[in-house]
């Protein structure tokens, strides 16, 4: 069985490049546009690994990122994939308990390799 990756991410393009990219790598992905049906949809799918996006319409990264963290559930692996790259953002996102903080825009290549080191894990 595939190694399933759930994609919290708000913008089309990022989704289907993403899952272009996983899908080429053997894994399962499924994607959520909306942050407030972003810990359900987790409980459904059960990842190994979320990629997670700061701005999202009606919840942030931030706030799922740590109810992610206070679930009770088999914790995944979560990359935080954003625009907002300043130090502040990854500081409070390695202060939640992030696995790894990247920014947009980003290398195919890097990600790629980040994800298969995570699952590796």
């Amino acid at each position: 069985m595939s190694k399933r990756v759930l994609i919290v991410e708000d913008e089309p393009n990022i989704i289907e490049s993403l899952s272009f990219l996983l899908g080429r790598e053997g894994l399962e992905v499924h994607a959520e546009t909306d942050g407030a049906k972003a810990m359900a949809r987790l409980a459904e799918i059960q990842p190994e690994l979320v990629i997670l996006d700061v701005m999202l319409p009606n919840r942030s990264g931030f706030d799922i990122l740590r109810d992610i963290q206070a679930a009770d559930s088999p914790m995944p692996k979560v990359l935080m994939l954003t625009a907002k790259g300043q130090n502040r953002d990854r500081q409070m996102a390695e202060e939640i308990g992030v696995d790894l903080f990247m920014t947009k825009p980003f290398s195919n290549a890097e990600i790629v390799a980040n994800i298969r080191v995570l699952l590796e894990k």
